[in-house]
Order: structure tokens, then C-alpha cells, then sequence
């Protein structure tokens, strides 16, 4: 058996983690994938040649490059037996959340909270993939993978022809306090579920806990739409939660650009 070591420079939350899973789940010589997020590494035990699995990190575009591959005697894997279990938690806590800050934004006119909410909607996207994949077969998760990148992107659309409107009209301004509110809670939502993830991982990889809630893109995202609460307040100005929403949406549609990528 060989052990293939990457690098991934844009792996920094499971989202990825579980995106590289289902690309990756195609090649049958692979034995086990290791994830290091804090380090943004990943090790790949396998068999045979490495240049199909490196060419699936690449496709990824998430900054993947292969830095070594050797032989290796291990092969003692324990594989997570509440896999399903995590993924149903970590899934309904950010369904929950979406609809939450869609709600919320809404009623507040923020549009920072409106984006936020389909951050949380493509990550329960991608949890509820690898769910129903489980056991299921490739075509299926691919088409699955289709569906709801397309989705993600028609959401964001509609998102950004909104910012649009209301940065050219006369719109009220949002209720900075419900959006700095909703954005602390979804901040501990996304820090519990970083943490039930990373607990369900082996006693030697614990030390990634805290690692992976400072690196997680959603808990940056829940500290801009913060941000921009507090620039509205301060500004009376709507623009800080325009460009806060439309930076949010750009990192939506960039998402679903790669759950597509699996479904080719």
C-alpha cells in the first residue's frame, strides 16, 4: 500500500472535507482518506498509481498539490460507526439555521443575513449529499450533486438581483440589531457543529477541535454580517449590508460551482 500526501490551501472547513470525500469515492484503489484541516494536508492510503487521485484533487480547484507518496505497512483504519449520525446533526442544525437567518433577514431587511442563510443552506447541502449517498451509487450522488448546485445558484441569483434593487433605490434600512443577534447565534451554531465533527474523528486527530472552528470560513462570514451590523448602526447606511450580502453570495455561487464539478 502507498500513503499519497497533498496539500489543499482552500480546506479549511468539512464542507471541503466532505466535497474532496465524494469526489474522491469514484476510485476504487483508494483504502483511506486522512484529513488534517488545520494543516490543510489530506493523506491518501491506496493502491496502485497516484496520478488519477491527483488529478481528482486538482479538478477540485481547491488549491490541491501533491507533496509526496511512499509505501506504508498501515492498515489498521477504524472507520467512524456514527457517521451517519454526525452528519444528521450537523445537517439539522444548519437547516435550522438557514431557515432561522432567512426569516429573520428578511423581516430586517438585511441582506447580509439572507446570504449567510444559503451559506448554511449549501452546507447542509453538502451534509445531506454524502447522506443520502451513503450506500447509494455514484450516478445517484452525482445527480443529487446536480440538483442542488444548480439550486444554490439560482438562490444567489435572486439574492443578487435583490442587493441590486435595494442598492439603487430608497429601501429602509436593517434592523442592525437583529442581524448582529442572529449572526452571534449562528456563530455558536457553526461552532458546535465544527466541534461534533471534529469529535467524531480518532483521539490522535482532537487537537484539530479548536483549529477548525478559528479556520472555518462560515464562522468569518458570521463575524462580517457582525461587522456590518455595527457599520449600519454607526454609518446609517444600508451599503455595509449590501456588500457584505454580495460578498456572501459570490462565496455561495463559488460553492456550488464545485458540488457541479461532482456531478460531471
Amino acid at each position: 500500500m502507498q500513503k499519497t500526501i497533498f496539500e489543499i490551501t482552500k480546506m479549511d472547513c468539512p464542507s471541503e472535507e466532505n466535497l474532496i470525500r465524494m469526489k474522491l469515492d469514484e476510485i476504487s484503489s483508494i483504502v483511506h482518506l486522512d484529513f488534517d484541516i488545520p494543516n490543510r494536508k489530506l493523506t491518501v492510503f491506496h493502491n496502485g498509481e497516484t496520478e488519477q487521485i491527483e488529478k481528482s484533487v486538482i479538478e477540485l480547484h481547491l488549491g490541491g498539490k501533491k507533496i509526496s507518496t511512499e509505501q506504508t505497512d498501515r492498515t489498521d483504519f477504524k472507520e467512524n460507526t456514527n457517521q451517519k449520525k454526525v452528519l444528521w446533526s450537523v445537517l439539522a442544525i444548519n437547516f435550522a439555521f438557514f431557515i432561522i437567518e432567512m426569516a429573520t433577514g428578511l423581516i430586517s431587511k438585511s441582506m447580509g443575513l439572507v446570504a449567510d442563510s444559503l451559506d448554511m443552506l449549501a452546507d447542509s447541502f453538502v451534509y445531506g449529499i454524502s447522506l443520502i449517498a451513503v450506500g447509494g451509487t455514484l450516478m445517484k450522488k452525482k445527480r443529487i450533486a446536480k440538483l442542488a448546485g444548480y439550486f444554490q445558484i439560482t438562490l444567489a441569483f435572486i439574492g443578487f438581483v435583490e442587493v441590486l434593487r435595494r442598492f439603487f433605490g430608497a429601501d429602509k434600512l436593517p434592523d442592525f440589531s437583529t442581524m448582529i443577534i442572529v449572526s452571534i447565534f449562528a456563530l455558536i451554531a457553526n461552532g458546535i457543529c465544527l466541534y461534533i465533527l471534529q469529535k467524531s474523528k480518532s483521539k490522535e486527530e482532537a487537537h484539530m477541535k479548536a483549529s477548525m472552528i478559528f479556520t472555518s470560513n462560515d464562522v468569518v462570514i458570521n463575524m462580517g454580517v457582525i461587522i456590518a451590523g455595527l457599520l449600519v448602526n454607526w454609518l446609517n447606511s444600508s451599503k455595509p449590508d449590501l456588500i457584505i450580502g454580495t460578498i456572501v453570495f459570490v462565496l455561495v455561487i463559488q460553492g456550488a460551482f464545485r458540488i457541479l464539478k461532482l456531478s460531471k
